[in-house]
């Protein structure tokens, strides 16, 4: 499964769509934060849970202070990150 797919809408509007096992949770649009990646339907970047794991905090806290990224979907972005970071992607 390729890391991202590139997607045109119907009013030729381009984003790409990160996927995470058999569903999108991870979006980049440019309509959104500049076109950082972020959690599906939220505003939460990618790089804010790794940031918040790297500084010793644990998937709970982020949470918690993410109320709008599921644990679902967290799980599911470190997933892929971890089959991107080891060839399997």
């Amino acid at each position: 499964m390729a890391l991202e797919s590139r997607l045109r809408l119907h009013n030729d509007v381009r984003y790409t769509v990160v996927m995470a096992s058999t569903r999108d949770v991870i979006v980049k649009d440019p309509d959104i934060l500049g076109g950082t990646l972020v959690f599906r339907g939220t505003r939460v970047p990618l790089q804010a849970l790794f940031d918040s794991l790297e500084g010793g905090e644990t998937l709970e806290e982020f949470l918690e202070g993410f109320p709008t990224v599921t644990r679902e979907m967290a799980i599911a972005a470190l997933e892929e990150a971890q089959q991107f970071l080891s060839g399997k992607s």
